[in-house]
């Protein structure tokens, strides 16, 4: 038992280091195509394809999810506030913790769950059903063809997200904060306006851009990586999401760190 137990573990961590070395790998190739103009120039169609689905099928959820993620976050936060009498700083706490935390957050675990696990397993599809080697038979770097687009896409639509994210939850928090808190919107509106920074704007845009590229990287390399046909897929649909989770969570703890923590600093 313990003998298995340790294969196990020593499984897993030459799994994790394989597949980071792949990811890592695979970035490599696909940032040396995004310096070269005439690949951007190719693969625009593909890139423009990749963004529509990547940003407007994804922006329904994400403003539901903003907007009551916002409601929630003013309403527990409020009600707390109030035995204090300090219910008119709501608008700066809720707009500093949506542009710098929440907003990001939120959008990046979205798109991980929507976008991610779809180029995991359309990808992984197409490496089970041999059209990943057919293109590699033909010379064409799957790098180029088929992750360009999709990290590029992401990469500039999940911060987009991030920004009607921002601003969605924030409305939503107004509206809790003059209907059920007693705040008018020019306290509201005031508070906010002394307590968000552009530190804190720009802070949750650079994590959402890392979440993008992150998001992408990941699901592209999990379908890839795909084998044994459709168990195979859906593992690697799975595994991408998981991972994806993981790293969000563990970058934007270090984002804020850096930028705010003063340990960092």
């Amino acid at each position: 038992m313990i003998i298995k137990a340790v294969r196990g573990v020593g499984s897993g961590i030459t799994g994790a280091i394989s597949g980071s070395g792949y990811s890592l790998n695979l970035l490599g190739r696909t940032f040396v195509y995004m310096l070269d103009p005439r690949q951007l120039w190719k693969r625009s169609g593909d890139i423009i394809r990749q963004a529509a689905v990547c940003g407007v099928e994804s922006l329904p959820v994400t403003m539901v999810v903003a907007l009551f993620s916002g409601f929630l976050l003013a309403l527990s936060t409020g009600l707390e506030l109030q035995k204090y009498g300090q219910a008119q700083v709501i608008g700066g706490l809720l707009a500093v913790v949506m542009c710098r935390e929440f907003g990001p957050f939120m959008t990046g675990l979205i798109c991980a769950a929507n976008v991610g696990s779809s180029m995991a397993a359309e990808i992984g599809t197409m490496k089970v059903s041999e059209e990943i080697d057919a293109l590699e038979v033909m010379s064409v770097d799957p790098a180029r063809y088929l992750v360009l687009p999709r990290v590029i896409a992401m990469t500039i639509m999940c911060p987009i997200l991030t920004i009607f994210s921002n601003i969605v939850g924030i409305l939503g928090g107004a509206i809790i904060g003059v209907s059920q808190l007693n705040v008018t919107w020019r306290l509201y509106m005031l508070s906010m306006e002394e307590a968000l920074n552009l530190k804190d704007i720009y802070t949750g845009l650079l994590k959402a851009v890392v979440f993008g590229l992150m998001i992408s990287l990941i699901g592209c390399s999990q379908g890839l990586r795909a084998s044994g046909g459709a168990i195979g897929v859906g593992l690697a649909t799975r595994r991408s999401v998981i991972y994806s989770f993981v790293m969000i969570i563990i970058v934007g703890y270090f984002g804020t760190a850096i930028f705010h923590g003063k340990a960092f600093q």
